[in-house]
C-alpha cells in the first residue's frame, strides 16, 4: 500500500495540482486584496461613499448601545442578511473567473501558434549512415 501511495503522490498531475492550488491560493489573496482595498472602495465612492461590507439586514432586534457596523452585530450574536459581503464576494469571482479565462484564452493562443509552426527539418544523417545505406542498395540491387 505505501508503495502504490507513492507512486500516486509522485505522479507529475498530483505535483501539478499541488502547485496549483498552493499559487491559486495565494493568487486568491491577491484578487480579495484587490477587490477589498482598490476596487470596492471606489465603487463605494461613486455610490455616494457606501461602505459595502456593512450592507446587512439584521433578522434579529440590534442590542442597545450596539455599533451598526457588520462585525459588532455579529459580535453581539444577531444574525445578520450580509448582502453587502456577498456582493464583495460576488466581484472578487468575477474578477478572479475573468482573469482566468484571460491566461487560458492566453495559453491557448500560445498553443494554436506553436501547432502551426512548420516542424523542424530533419537533421542530416552521419557520413556512416549514409555509406552503409549506399551498401544496402548496391546489395539489393545485385
Amino acid at each position: 500500500m505505501l508503495k502504490e501511495f507513492k507512486e500516486f503522490a509522485l505522479k507529475g498531475n498530483v505535483m501539478d495540482l499541488a502547485v496549483g492550488v498552493i499559487i491559486g491560493a495565494a493568487f486568491g489573496k491577491i484578487v480579495n486584496s484587490v477587490v477589498d482595498d482598490l476596487i470596492m472602495p471606489v465603487v463605494g465612492r461613486a455610490l455616494g461613499g457606501l461602505d459595502f461590507s456593512n450592507y446587512f439586514f439584521a433578522l434579529k432586534a440590534i442590542p442597545p448601545g450596539t455599533a451598526t457596523t457588520l462585525d459588532a452585530v455579529k459580535k453581539a450574536g444577531v444574525p445578520v442578511f450580509a448582502y453587502g459581503n456577498f456582493l464583495t464576494v460576488a466581484f472578487n469571482f468575477a474578477i478572479l473567473a475573468f482573469i482566468i479565462f484571460m491566461l487560458v484564452r492566453w495559453i491557448n493562443k500560445l498553443k494554436r501558434a506553436e501547432a502551426a509552426a512548420p516542424a523542424p527539418a530533419p537533421a542530416e544523417p552521419p557520413e556512416e549512415v549514409k555509406l552503409l545505406r549506399e551498401i544496402r542498395d548496391n546489395l539489393k540491387a545485385r
